[in-house]
């Protein structure tokens, strides 16, 4: 990285940011204000109210390899190894797949079966990753309890600093195992994020993603519905008579996951949408099926 002689704050961010241009990093000032954070410990509100503050000498060195590691498109959550979630901040890696908005609404959909503050409901998240949909369900319930599943010891890690960080250590439980088979229920609310890419497709999504998160929670078949096909009889084997399980979907897959499940005797009762209109989770019960398309 150049900086010349000039380390004060203002010329790092723009050197910063101009390295991250040529990179073609799409948010290039947003990225370099938390990459500069990262590297000098400043404050959000630092990197506006204090223009004069020098950038010292180990600062720079550190923040010149965060900046070439995000040049080659490490994501900026593996640099900072956070992410916001619902009302959370997860920590994240190349273990698990950076929780994204529109899984929000999942976590959404789920507390609307279940709107009591007070439920003391039974959860389980099949495929838990960082634990996100299951810790951000559990913090909203308070008497609730719940069961992360994950195939990656490494993601279980993740998910187990998680639930410590955000005081739920005492009400989430993480085990390894393929899907449902670790577990016996009955469980009043299922949670799932499958993988769902297509395998062709997972090459040409962007390199943050590509490159650096797991295939595994990533690549659902030929077709896409691969864990699909495997995960319907195992929520409806676990799923509580009067339970709900709410599963994210891929764009346009709805219909398919639909009658994929309903084998299974999982009726689709509500699909809801995420903030840009794509039909995102599923919710099922062991009941009626809602008519669709």
């Amino acid at each position: 990285m150049i900086l010349g002689s000039d380390a004060k704050l203002p010329a790092v961010l723009r050197e910063v940011a101009r390295l991250l241009s040529t990179a073609e990093i799409e948010n290039a000032v947003g990225d370099a204000r938390l990459l500069v954070a990262q590297a000098t410990g400043l404050t959000r509100t630092d990197l506006v109210a204090c223009p004069e503050t020098e950038i010292g000498p180990d600062a720079v060195a550190l923040l010149a390899a965060l900046v070439q590691r995000r040049m080659a498109r490490e994501p900026m959550s593996h640099l900072t190894g956070r992410r916001g979630f619902w009302t959370l901040e997860f920590e994240v890696g190349p273990a698990v797949l950076d929780p994204r908005p529109d899984s929000e609404t999942l976590v959404e959909a789920a507390l609307d079966q279940f709107p009591g503050k007070q439920a003391a409901i039974s959860v389980l998240d099949l495929g838990t990753g960082s634990g996100c949909l299951l810790l951000s369900v559990l913090t909203e319930r308070a008497c609730a309890w719940g069961v992360g599943v994950d195939l990656s010891p490494d993601a279980l890690a993740v998910a187990a600093n998680n639930a410590a960080d955000a005081g739920l250590g005492e009400r989430a439980r993480f085990l390894c195992g393929n899907w449902g088979q670790a577990v016996a229920g009955p469980f009043d609310l299922v949670l799932c994020n499958p993988p769902y890419i297509q395998s062709g497709e997972i090459e040409g999504l962007a390199p943050e993603v590509a490159c650096f998160e797991p295939h595994l929670a990533l690549d659902g078949g030929v077709s896409g519905y691969d864990a699909y096909r495997e995960v319907g009889s195992e929520i409806a084997r676990l799923l509580a008579p009067d339970g709900a399980a709410v599963v994210e979907a891929g764009a346009g897959q709805m219909p398919e996951i639909a009658r994929l499940f309903s084998a299974s005797a999982l009726k689709l009762q509500d699909v809801r949408k995420d903030l840009g209109g794509i039909e995102r989770a599923a919710i099922f019960r062991l009941g009626p099926p809602l008519t669709i398309g």
